[in-house]
């Protein structure tokens, strides 16, 4: 049964996340604009925003998100299992290898979103935030993605073709990435998705062998020659069988 959608709610999410890609607050004539809204309906749906607190305005009738998303998100980070399961594994990850390691929480094929993160303390290091989102079949993780999930070919076909890269494979290529990554439950990004940066994925599968979360190593590739990067994956792997299953389903 597919659900019906709710005007009210797909438009109040969609100023949401349209206020949380901002730069700048953004006016109230900006958002129904971008969003293709009527103005009046758009200021309906900001009052109430605001009222909830998920919105904050200023006196130049600027709109922002408020301090009340940091609070649900909060929230829905306490209350799930595979955060506080992963994070010991990436924090010992990072300690031993020149990396930012981080867990991610994949809900669908549009984004993924880190949910957990552990930085090295290497001199030369990449961030990421918590929270961050990214497109979900790209990278390494995006591999990992397309060999372990059950979505339809093409719509994983038509989502790699909208991707950005640094220096993009081709579909050939990258088809047989995915392969080798279904075989050997790894996959390394090497300055493909960002030039100079090298990215280790592995999938964190649950009890049917579906993947819903992944761990991924982000590094300067100076840093990761192919034999630590392959050393880091069998790590990875490791940790991923340790927070997999039914708890990291």
């Amino acid at each position: 049964m597919i659900p019906r959608a709710v005007p009210a709610v797909t438009r109040a999410v969609a100023i949401l996340r349209l206020l949380g890609r901002a730069k700048a607050p953004m006016g109230m004539k900006a958002i129904a604009q971008q969003l293709g809204l009527v103005p009046s309906t758009a200021l309906h749906i900001l009052r109430a925003l605001v009222a909830e607190e998920l919105v904050a305005v200023d006196d130049g009738k600027r709109y922002r998100l408020g301090l009340g998303t940091v609070a649900l998100a909060r929230n829905a980070l306490e209350r799930a299992d595979f955060p506080s399961a992963v994070q010991p594994h990436i924090d010992a990850l990072s300690r031993r290898y020149p990396v930012t390691a981080i867990g991610v929480d994949v809900p669908n094929l549009r984004h993924m979103i880190v949910v957990a993160l552990s930085q090295t303390q290497a001199p030369v290091r990449l961030h990421v935030d918590i929270g961050s989102r990214f497109p979900t079949t790209i990278s390494a993780t995006g591999r990992c993605v397309a060999a372990f999930s059950r979505h339809p070919p093409e719509e994983i076909e038509r989502r790699f073709r909208a991707l950005r890269w640094n220096n993009a494979p081709s579909y050939a290529t990258w088809r047989r990435e995915v392969e080798a990554t279904r075989r050997q439950g790894f996959s390394i990004d090497r300055g493909n998705y960002i030039a100079g940066v090298t990215i280790v994925a592995v999938p964190v599968l649950d009890a049917a062998g579906t993947i819903r979360h992944t761990l991924a190593s982000v590094g300067i590739s100076s840093q990761l020659d192919r034999a630590t990067a392959l050393a880091l994956a069998v790590d990875m792997q490791n940790a991923a069988r340790l927070v997999g299953g039914p708890r990291g389903s």
